[in-house]
C-alpha cells in the first residue's frame, strides 16, 4: 500500500490529466533547441571531389563542414525495389558512433546503378528512379518518373555534432608580480581521463592533408551535462547529435512516425507547437492533438499525393524529433532542379527537419511509387506483421486485475453463460506473488495450472504479465540468477547495478540488447522454470519503454550503460522491442518450435511487427478517446506495424454504457480487440449491464468472429507483402484527394469499409463513399451506395456502419461458438458483392491457426472469381497442401438484378442443381448449401 501511496505522488492520480511536466518539451531538450534553431541557407556541408569513389551500387565519398573542417564519410547506395540508402558517420571519431541492430532483418541488398559523372556532382539511375548528387554544397535529390520526389539536404539544415574533447577552463597561477592582470584564462584541451593533450607536430597534420579541425569556442549550456528538474546526465562523450532535412516536391501530406495521439495526417509544427518527437515513455492519461512521446516510436513516414506515394526510414533509435512545414517548390532551394523537369510554379511542398541526439544519419529512402509499394519496399527492409495464431485475433477479456482463481472461473462461466464468444483471458501484476514475474500469488492462485488447463478445456487462453524490471529480493530466483550472472544494465560508472523504482519497489533493468541474455530470458518461458505456467500461456511485456517511476521522464537515466559499452541514450528507443523479441523467441522455444507465439508489447520500435502486438497505452473512458483511437492505430499501421488495438472502453475512469457500446463497435475492427480496465474502475463484464445493451455488445463481438476468416486472410496478405491490415482510404484509392485527410473512417483489407460511431448522442453519420463507379453495400441491409460521394446513414445504438466492396468476395463464419479454435471445422459463407459490371474476387486463407507448419506449405490458399454468371474457385498456391474439414455451407451473391432459372456447381464429384433463395426488393441471392470441401475447385453456374 505504502508503495501506491507514493506512486500515486510521484506520478499523479489515475483520475487527472497527465502532468506535462515531467516530460520534457524542445526547449528543455538542449540538442532538440540546438538543431531546431538553425535557419535554412547553404549548407557548410561540401563534397571533397578527390575522395569520390563510385562502383556499381553505391559511391563513397568525404564530406567536410567548412564551419569547423571536420571531416565525415558518406556512403548512398541504390537497394534493390527501388530504395536507396544515405549514411553519414564521422570519418575519424574519438569515440564509435551507435549504429542501430536488431531493426533490419537483414542487410539489405544492392542493385546496380548507371553512373553519369558531371564537375559538380553526378546522376546514378536506378529502377525507375534517379538519385541526383550536387557536391557544393552537398545535395540529394531523387527524381521518380523525372519528378523531383524527395530532396535531402537541400533546405541546408544537415549538422552532425562531432564528437570532441571537453574544454577546461583552468587558472594560471598567479605570478607574484602582476602586470597586466587583463589576461584571459589558458583553455586547455583534455581527453575523457582529463589528461592534457600534446598538439600534433607539422609532419602528423601534414598527413591529414585537410585543414585542422577548428576546436568550437560556443559551446552552450547542456552540451557536456544537462539536468532535468532534480536529474543529471553526466554526458560523457559531449553532443553529438545528428539532424538532416528532407523534403516532398508535389506532396500536401505526410503520414506515420508513431507514436502520438494526434491526426492520421501529420500537423505542421513549425512556428506553432514542438516538433513531434519520438521518445519512448510512460505517459498516465495522455493529452489529445499532442506532438509529445508516447510508448512507441517508428521513425517511418510516408508522403502520399494524387502523383507518387514515397517512404522516408530514419534509422536511429536515440530520442528524435521531427519538424513538419509547408512551402512550396518554387520558394526553395529546388527551383533550379525542378525547373529542368516541369514547372516548380505553385509546386506544393512538405518540409520534414530530424534529429536525433546521438547515432549516425542512416536513411532509407522508398521511392514507391505507389502505397503498395512502399508498404512492400519498407517490409523487406524491417519485416512483415508475423501471421499470429487465429486465437489472438479473436476477442480478449482483461482488466488490472481479476482478483483471483475463482474470479477467472466466473467470468470464464460468463462468457459462456451469455453466449458471448471469447478467446483469451488476462492477468495483471497483482497474479504475481509481491510484483515478482514468472511467479504466482499463492493465496489468490494457489493451482494455476489447473485454472490455465480450465481455460483451455473451452477452447482459450491465458495471458499474464511479464515487465523488464526485476525485484531486487535475494530471495527471488530471477533476481539472483540475473545479479550474479551479470544480466542488468549498469549505472554510468560501468560496474554498478542500474536500479531504481518500478511496481516491485526497488528493481533493476535486464540488459535486453545482449543476445546471449535475450537467450537468457526466452529460456525463461520454459514450462519447468516458469513454473505453474502451461503452453496455453502467453505473455504482455508491459512497462517496457522503459519506466522508471523515479527516473528521469519516468524513464532511465540516458548515460546508463548497456551491452558493447553503449549509453541509454543510444538504445533507449529499440530497448522496447527487444524485449518481446526474446519473449516471442522463448514461446517458441517451449513449443520445440512448433507453436506461434502471442506476445502483446506495450513499448515498439521499427521492426516491432516481427514480435506480436501492440495497443495504445493508458487512453481514457472519454468520447475523444473513443475517436482518437482511429487515427492513431491507422498511423501505428502505415508505419508497418498492423496487430494494433486500444483499451476498449478507456483504461482509466467509468464509460457510460452508450460510450461502452460504440467503443466496442470500433474495437471489434481494430486488428487487436481487447477490452481492458483500470484496477479502479467498475468492472465491466458485458452481462453487468442492460440486457438490451449487454445484447448489442454481444452481437458486435459475435460479428467479429463472423469475420474471422476475413480478418486471418487479410493478416496473411500483410504477412506476405507489408499491406497494413486496416489502412486509409488514400492507400487504395490513393488519386482520389478526398480521401488523403481521412482519419474517421478506414478500409478493412479491400473489402469492408468502417466508419465507427464516435460522436455522443449520433443518430446518423455521413461517410464516404470512395471510387468513382464503384458500388458499397451495407453489410446489414444490403442496400447500395455510390462511389465518390457522400451518403448519410442513420445509426441507432444498434449499429455498426459498414459496407463491402462492390467487386469483393468475402469469406464468413456464421456458427459462432465460445472460442475461436471450436470453429476450426466450421462451414463458410461467401459473400459475393458485385460490382458494376457484375464481377467480383476474393480470397480465402486458411491453416491450423496455431502451429508453424504453414511455413512449410501446411495452408490453403482458394481464389474466388465471379464474372459471367459464374463463381469459380481455384487454388491460388500450388506449393502448399491442407487437409480440412471446412466446407462451403452457402454463397450470399449481393447486387444481382434478378433471379436465375436454375443454379448447378461442377466439381471432380460431378454436377448437381442446387437450391437457392432471390430476395428482388434487396437484390440478393442466396444459394443453399454447395457442400463441397472448401479445398475443392468447383465451378457454380447461375443460368439467367
Amino acid at each position: 500500500m505504502w508503495l501506491r501511496c507514493w506512486l500515486i505522488v510521484a506520478l499523479g492520480t489515475a483520475c487527472c490529466a497527465v502532468d506535462k511536466s515531467n516530460f520534457k518539451t524542445c526547449d528543455q531538450s538542449t540538442f532538440c533547441k540546438r538543431n531546431r534553431a538553425l535557419e535554412p541557407g547553404e549548407s557548410s556541408y561540401h563534397v571533397v571531389p578527390e575522395t569520390v569513389v563510385l562502383s556499381d551500387s553505391a559511391v563513397t565519398m568525404d564530406i567536410i563542414n567548412k564551419q569547423n573542417n571536420v571531416l565525415f564519410t558518406a556512403k548512398i547506395q541504390a537497394l534493390q525495389d527501388n530504395t536507396a540508402r544515405i549514411r553519414i558517420n564521422e570519418k575519424s571519431p574519438l569515440h564509435p558512433r551507435y549504429e542501430v541492430e536488431g531493426a533490419l532483418v537483414s542487410e539489405p541488398k544492392t542493385e546496380n546503378w548507371k553512373v553519369k559523372r558531371s564537375s559538380d556532382g553526378f546522376q546514378a539511375v536506378f529502377g525507375n528512379s534517379t538519385a541526383v548528387i550536387t557536391f557544393s554544397p552537398f545535395r540529394l535529390d531523387f527524381l521518380v518518373n523525372n519528378e523531383v520526389a524527395v530532396s535531402v539536404n537541400n533546405r541546408g539544415l544537415l549538422n552532425i555534432e562531432h564528437y570532441r574533447n571537453k574544454k577546461v577552463v583552468v587558472q594560471e597561477e598567479e605570478p607574484a608580480k602582476v602586470e597586466d592582470e587583463t589576461e584571459e584564462p589558458a583553455e586547455v584541451d583534455k581527453n575523457e581521463e582529463g589528461d592534457e593533450l600534446d598538439d600534433l607536430d607539422e609532419d602528423e597534420e601534414d598527413e591529414l592533408d585537410v585543414p585542422p579541425v577548428e576546436d568550437d569556442s560556443d559551446e552552450e549550456a547542456g552540451m557536456w551535462e544537462e539536468t532535468y528538474k532534480t536529474h543529471h546526465d553526466s554526458k560523457p562523450y559531449g553532443p553529438s547529435s545528428v539532424g538532416l532535412d528532407i523534403s516532398f516536391p508535389g506532396s500536401e501530406h505526410v503520414y506515420g512516425i508513431p507514436e502520438h495521439a494526434d491526426s492520421l495526417a501529420l500537423k505542421i509544427t513549425k512556428g506553432s507547437t514542438d516538433p513531434y518527437r519520438l521518445y519512448n515513455l510512460d505517459v498516465f492519461e495522455y493529452e489529445l492533438n499532442n506532438p509529445m512521446a508516447l510508448y512507441g516510436s517508428i521513425p517511418f513516414m510516408v508522403s502520399h499525393s494524387a502523383d507518387k506515394t514515397v517512404g522516408l526510414f530514419w534509422l536511429n533509435s536515440a530520442e528524435t524529433w521531427i519538424d513538419i512545414t509547408s512551402a512550396t517548390a518554387g520558394q526553395t532551394m529546388l527551383t533550379k532542379l525542378m525547373s529542368l523537369f516541369k514547372s516548380a510554379e505553385d509546386t506544393p511542398q512538405m518540409d520534414t527537419h530530424w534529429f536525433s541526439e546521438s547515432g549516425i544519419v542512416d536513411v532509407f529512402v522508398m521511392l514507391g511509387p505507389s502505397p503498395r509499394n512502399v508498404f512492400r519496399q519498407y517490409s523487406r527492409l524491417t519485416g512483415t506483421t508475423m501471421l499470429p495464431p487465429l486465437f489472438s485475433v479473436a476477442y480478449h477479456q482483461s482488466r488490472w486485475n481479476y482478483n483471483d482463481q475463482e474470479d477467472v472461473k466466473n467470468v470464464n462461466a460468463g462468457f459462456d453463460e451469455h453466449d458471448i464468444p471469447m478467446d483469451v483471458l488476462w492477468l495483471d501484476i497483482e497474479h504475481t506473488d509481491g510484483k515478482k514475474y514468472f511467479t504466482w500469488d499463492s493465496g489468490k492462485f494457489p493451482s494455476s495450472t489447473d485454472m490455465i488447463n480450465g481455460l483451455a478445456a473451452k477452447g482459450r487462453k491465458m495471458v499474464t504479465i511479464v515487465d523488464p524490471h526485476i525485484k531486487r529480493d535475494s530471495n527471488y530466483r530471477i533476481h539472483q540468477e540475473a545479479d550474479s550472472k551479470g544480466l542488468y544494465v549498469k549505472k554510468a560508472d560501468k560496474t554498478s547495478v542500474y536500479e531504481g523504482w518500478c511496481w516491485p519497489g526497488s528493481s533493476s533493468w535486464i540488459d535486453f540488447t545482449n543476445p546471449d541474455i535475450r537467450k537468457w530470458w526466452a529460456e525463461q518461458f520454459a514450462v519447468d522454470k516458469y513454473q505453474g505456467s502451461t503452453v496455453d500461456l502467453f505473455t504482455w511485456n508491459d512497462m517496457n519503454e522503459p519506466s522508471v517511476f523515479n527516473g528521469p521522464e519516468i524513464t532511465m537515466h540516458k548515460d546508463a550503460i548497456h551491452f558493447g559499452g553503449w549509453e541509454h541514450r543510444d538504445v533507449h528507443n529499440i530497448f522496447g522491442m527487444l524485449q518481446p523479441q526474446a519473449t516471442c523467441e522463448g514461446q517458441i522455444m517451449r513449443s520445440g518450435n512448433t507453436e506461434r507465439p502471442f506476445v502483446l508489447s506495450r513499448a515498439f520500435f521499427a521492426g516491432s511487427q516481427r514480435y506480436g502486438a501492440i495497443w495504445t497505452g493508458d487512453n481514457t473512458a472519454t468520447w475523444e478517446h473513443l475517436k482518437m483511437s482511429l487515427p492513431m492505430i491507422l498511423s501505428i499501421s502505415v508505419a508497418g506495424l498492423s496487430f494494433a488495438g486500444a483499451d476498449v472502453g478507456g483504461f482509466f475512469k467509468n464509460p457510460d454504457v452508450d460510450l461502452l457500446v460504440r467503443w466496442y463497435q470500433a474495437g471489434a475492427f481494430y486488428p487487436f480487440f481487447r477490452a481492458h480496465a483500470h484496477m479502479d474502475t467498475k468492472r465491466r463484464e458485458p452481462w453487468l449491464y442492460d440486457a438490451d445493451k449487454m445484447a448489442i455488445i454481444r452481437d458486435t463481438i459475435r460479428m467479429r468472429y463472423e469475420l474471422l476468416p476475413l480478418w486471418y486472410t487479410v493478416f496473411r496478405e500483410s504477412s506476405e507483402t507489408g499491406m497494413p491490415v486496416v489502412r486509409p482510404l488514400w492507400v487504395d484509392y490513393p488519386k482520389d484527394k478526398n480521401t488523403f485527410p481521412m482519419e474517421d473512417q478506414f478500409l478493412l483489407g479491400n473489402s469492408l469499409l468502417v466508419k465507427p460511431v464516435t460522436e455522443q448522442h449520433s443518430t446518423s453519420i455521413s461517410v464516404y463513399m470512395p471510387g468513382m463507379n464503384a458500388i458499397w453495400y451495407d453489410v446489414q441491409t444490403y442496400d447500395a451506395y455510390s462511389g465518390y460521394r457522400w451518403a448519410n446513414i442513420a445509426t441507432p445504438l444498434s449499429k455498426i456502419p459498414v459496407f463491402q466492396r462492390g467487386g469483393s468476395i468475402v469469406p464468413k463464419k456464421l456458427r459462432v461458438r465460445r472460442a475461436s479454435s471450436l470453429m476450426a471445422n466450421d462451414p463458410y459463407t461467401l459473400v459475393v458483392a458485385l460490382d458494376s459490371k457484375g464481377k467480383a474476387k476474393g480470397q480465402l486463407y486458411s491453416d491450423d491457426g496455431h502451429s508453424l507448419d504453414y511455413k512449410n506449405g501446411k495452408y490453403l490458399l482458394r481464389d474466388f472469381q465471379f464474372a459471367n454468371n459464374q463463381l469459380t474457385s481455384s487454388n491460388a498456391d500450388s506449393s502448399s497442401t491442407y487437409a480440412t474439414k471446412e466446407w462451403l455451407e452457402r454463397g450470399i451473391v449481393v447486387g444481382i438484378n434478378k433471379a436465375p432459372s436454375s443454379i448447378k456447381i461442377s466439381s471432380d464429384e460431378g454436377k448437381r442443381d442446387l437450391r437457392f433463395k432471390y430476395d428482388a426488393s434487396k437484390k440478393v441471392l442466396e444459394v443453399k448449401k454447395p457442400g463441397l470441401n472448401i479445398s475443392k475447385d468447383f465451378i457454380i453456374t447461375f443460368s439467367m
